[in-house]
């Protein structure tokens, strides 16, 4: 029995399969090393440990990206997916819940680039107000899951229970597709730039609304925001003590929202899948290479670009009450401009259409913004308290002015990682396969010499006969 075992092993590593699965393995076991050995306790006093710990998670999450990629069983790769995203993630965060928090918003903003990718990807709309729905889906809950509405209402039946938290759940995804429904309406006729900025203006226009609806009627209570907003009711933690776990709200409550947001993923990914290859599908892809030629086969502009937005608002709508229940606390501050512009930026440099790029795009830029930089930052006044001077120049690092820490520069990265993608990989790091074909095509077209027009051949010249003069 062994034997036969033996040999089939031997056949299969033959055969090339197992070498990848092996690989992978080793790969998710190296990271796994890696970060229990940036977890030990002597190691987060050293000053390039910020940095290095953002590194090598970016790492760890990079295996999901190995796996996607690696030529295995579908069966394989979602027992591997699984086994890090449900039990080996959850661990480290755990040990450390800044890992967590991180991979929570991360999850957020993937969520939200499919939304957003749905719309800008697949129908080719430009939108730069997606945070509007955003802010509307966390809103809605941050009123009636606070005492908020007591004031605005005038009664004393709030805050809500923790269990309607979930059937706001669903309510938010209905009024933000309702919300963007009512966006899509007025705005059918434009297309391109003026379409970009009809919804920057409604994007701006949502969120002064925000800041200055605490009169006459105090529903959103202006600038300073509301709390406490509540949480949904953890109503496995009495099967947890029955199983004589033990764990504190704060570590339950970041597990929560975490499988939560997974969740929401889950679902995102397979709705887009399944518009993506449908007939819903093709019409947005139609609706976004021409919509003449759209409308002249038949299919309808108006029902299709609704349905486009009212799709990708209804995920931005669940993300918007998920976040404001884990913040505690929300404010018109959190739903600015540049908050479409970052999610925008994650479906850009994954790639437009592409789902598994929206989702690579936005947990780089998460990881990149709130551990990166900051990581940045942190190791640069570890520094300048230990006294450092740069060598050659010797310039001390205590006189490094604050104005110039790289948490600070968030926008400016982005904006040098849009032109360096436009110049080196126009098409995002994981193309959608129909861009990845149109932009191949395009520059095989600009790369072909011009050929010249090939003159037509005369033919041979033929001296005329000789004539003789005519004897009398």
């Amino acid at each position: 029995m062994i034997r036969a075992k033996a040999v089939e092993w031997i056949a299969r590593i033959r055969n090339g399969r197992s070498i990848y699965l092996i690989g992978v393995l080793v790969y998710i076991v190296a990271a796994l090393l890696l970060m229990n050995w940036l977890g030990q306790p002597g190691m987060r006093g050293v000053a390039w440990y910020p940095l290095i710990s953002a590194l090598a998670f970016a790492a760890f999450l990079g295996s999901l990206l190995v796996i996607y990629y690696a030529p295995m069983a579908g069966a394989v790769k979602a027992l591997l997916s699984l086994a890090i995203l449900l039990v080996l993630l959850p661990l480290l965060g755990v040990r450390n819940p800044f890992l967590l928090e991180i991979a929570t918003q991360a999850g957020i903003f993937a969520a939200m680039a499919i939304g957003l990718n749905i719309v800008v990807g697949f129908a080719g709309l430009l939108d730069l107000g997606y945070v509007a729905f955003y802010a509307v889906g966390a809103y809605l809950w941050a009123i009636f899951g606070s005492p908020q509405a007591n004031i605005a209402f005038g009664t004393n039946r709030f805050p809500l229970e923790p269990e309607w938290f979930f059937l706001f759940l669903f309510l938010a995804v209905g009024v933000a597709a309702l919300t963007g429904i009512l966006l899509g309406l007025p705005v059918l006729r434009v297309r391109g730039d003026y379409l970009a900025i009809i919804t920057l203006a409604f994007g701006e226009v949502i969120r002064v609304i925000a800041n200055n609806l605490d009169k006459p009627i105090n529903l959103t209570n202006g600038p300073q925001g509301i709390r406490p907003v509540q949480r949904p009711p953890l109503f496995f933690k009495p099967w947890l003590q029955s199983l004589g776990i033990r764990a504190d709200d704060p570590v339950l409550y970041a597990l929560y929202f975490y499988l939560l947001v997974l969740l929401v993923i889950g679902f995102a990914i397979w709705l887009a899948r399944r518009l993506e290859n449908s007939w819903v599908g093709r019409a947005w892809t139609a609706i976004r290479e021409d919509e003449l030629a759209a409308q002249a086969m038949g299919i309808p502009l108006v029902r299709m670009k609704l349905a486009a937005f009212a799709t990708g608002a209804s995920f931005a709508g669940a993300m918007g009450m998920i976040f404001a229940a884990k913040q505690y606390f929300i404010n018109p501050e959190s739903f600015t401009f540049m908050e479409s512009i970052g999610i925008l930026v994650m479906v850009i440099l994954g790639g437009m259409g592409s789902i598994p790029g929206s989702i690579v795009g936005a947990v780089l830029l998460t990881i990149l913004n709130l551990q990166i930089l900051k990581g940045l930052s942190q190791m640069l006044n570890t520094l300048r308290q230990a006294g450092v001077v740069i060598p050659l120049i010797n310039f001390p690092l205590s006189q490094w002015p604050t104005q110039l820490e790289p948490a600070k520069y968030e926008r400016l990265v982005f904006g040098i990682l849009l032109v360096l993608m436009m110049i080196l990989r126009p098409q995002g790091l994981i193309p959608e396969q129909r861009h990845r074909m149109e932009l191949a095509e395009a520059i095989g077209r600009e790369k072909e010499p011009e050929r010249l027009p090939i003159e037509e051949e005369l033919p041979p010249v033929v001296s005329a006969p000789e004539v003789k003069p005519a004897r009398d």
